[in-house]
């Protein structure tokens, strides 16, 4: 239970205060959830294991969340805006040219399954196959995050177009679906194997397949 605060007095119209104690437990359980989803999954995590990692107790979880759904809803703008901010620092580094920002995220996303040994992937990814016949409202908010993440690599090769490393006629929305379809597909025979062979060869071909793909 926490303690309360003594309230100050508001001006109209102003917003109240958040507890800084209670902001932190909740940003807590959140990145714990982010943790335990990406490795565990959505069906295998269950309160308990929130609660425990976070050392929360059951009644503070209900005052943020009003259900395990719920929880991994906001788990998953948390995850989105993540990935987002990770994926701006590769593809808006105008210090290299476009194709090689897509090259730099796949490198390092490369270096994070290696150290995490495997046991995490994109947690998208993860919960869109568990949730999508089960848990609509998941499952629209799951594809929503894809459509953004999406649009960030389709600018990118637009970006590649104006530097003439691909082709004129190059459909970018079209390539950057297809590169969000296979960089999934080689995430997760990448966990299943062990091994980054997967992502190496989604990368070879993605880029090989591009029309008119001028790495230099």
């Amino acid at each position: 239970m926490f303690m309360q605060n003594i309230k100050a007095k508001r001006g109209p119209g102003r917003p109240p205060k958040i507890d800084s104690e209670q902001r932190s437990t909740k940003e807590r359980m959140l990145r714990s959830g982010i943790e335990l989803l990406t490795e565990y999954g959505f069906a295998s995590v269950g309160l308990e294991r929130v609660l425990k990692q976070t050392g929360v107790p059951k009644g503070s979880f209900y005052h943020y969340f009003s259900s395990k759904e719920d929880f991994a809803q906001q788990v998953v703008v948390g995850y989105g805006k993540y990935f987002a901010a990770k994926l701006d620092l590769w593809l808006l580094n105008e210090q290299r040219l476009p194709l090689q920002r897509i090259m730099d995220f796949i490198n390092d996303g490369k270096q994070g399954l290696l150290r995490y040994q495997f046991r995490r992937g994109c947690l998208v990814g993860n919960m869109g196959q568990e949730v999508a016949a089960t848990h609509p409202l998941l499952r629209d908010q799951l594809e929503a995050v894809f459509i953004d993440w999406q649009r960030r690599i389709e600018a990118c090769l637009l970006a590649a177009k104006v530097a003439g490393q691909i082709a004129d006629d190059v459909d970018c929305a079209v390539w950057a679906n297809y590169f969000w379809i296979g960089w999934e597909g080689a995430i997760l025979r990448a966990k299943l194997s062990q091994s980054v062979t997967s992502v190496d060869v989604f990368t070879k071909i993605y880029f090989a397949s591009l029309p008119g793909c001028n790495m230099e």
